[in-house]
């Protein structure tokens, strides 16, 4: 049986770059696979008050994207990284002047919650002539036929939205059959995200090849009890037992 993997989310630049560069290098060694490097935003529309609050925080302490770099530049190298983001930043700055950007640091591709399929397919082979991957989100509600044409171009892998909401509530619902659907229509791997944490993960990961966990992590990124080595190993430590969990 082959190995489940762990995407990893964190906010860019929290509470400054070089932490940001310690804390996901310290998650790979926790056995994270995969890290989403969060691009702090003022509206995240799909994500839960935890990662909102991470976002707006990051922006108060005045991100800017060429802290985004920065970050990238020193990490990317190291481990398999994606960025997650929404269609503004990518817009303004220009998709394609990031996509050179990912080029050069190493970055495998974006995930970008709030363009939907239609628009995304604009910019597939964009992504594809800069060697990176768009993530493609298949939801619960979607039918056998969206689920075919969603998975038609996947790469990397397809994110899997455990319910219709935001990121970080514990909302439940029964997507085996989406997961059924899904396999039948693509071999691309197939990873779950919204809600998985320490107590979900063993649940979830059923059927599925991977697990994406966002706010579980960046809970104590905004915990200011906690100093920054604290910040690490907790998150850390929530990483390598996530890892365990899933694998058992």
């Amino acid at each position: 049986m082959s190995e489940k993997k762990l995407v990893g989310f964190i906010t860019s630049s929290l509470p400054q770059n070089s932490f940001t560069v310690d804390l996901a290098l310290s998650m790979q060694e926790a056995g994270v696979d995969t890290l989403e490097l969060g691009i702090p935003f003022s509206d995240p529309v799909a994500d839960g008050p935890v990662i909102e609050k991470a976002s707006l925080m990051a922006l108060q302490n005045g991100f800017k994207l060429k802290d985004l770099f920065e970050v990238t530049s020193q990490i990317a190298p190291k481990m398999d990284t994606l960025w997650m983001g929404y269609m503004n930043p990518f817009f303004h700055y220009g998709v394609e002047e990031f996509l050179t950007k990912g080029k050069e640091y190493g970055v495998n591709g974006a995930i970008i919650p709030d363009l939907p399929y239609e628009e995304a397919k604009a910019y597939k082979d964009l992504f594809k002539k800069y060697d990176q991957s768009l993530i493609d989100f298949v939801a619960p509600t979607d039918s056998l036929e969206r689920i075919k044409t969603i998975t038609a171009n996947s790469s990397k892998f397809i994110y899997m939205v455990a319910y219709a909401g935001i990121t970080g509530s514990g909302a439940k619902e029964d997507i085996s059959q989406v997961i059924q659907n899904v396999r039948s229509c693509t071999n691309t791997p197939l990873y779950i995200g919204f809600g998985v944490d320490e107590k979900t993960a063993k649940e979830k990961v059923k059927g599925v090849d991977g697990v994406i966990v966002g706010s579980a992590f960046v809970k104590h990124l905004i915990d200011d009890s906690l100093s920054n080595k604290e910040k690490i190993d907790k998150i850390t430590k929530s990483a390598k037992n996530i890892k365990e969990i899933i694998n058992s």
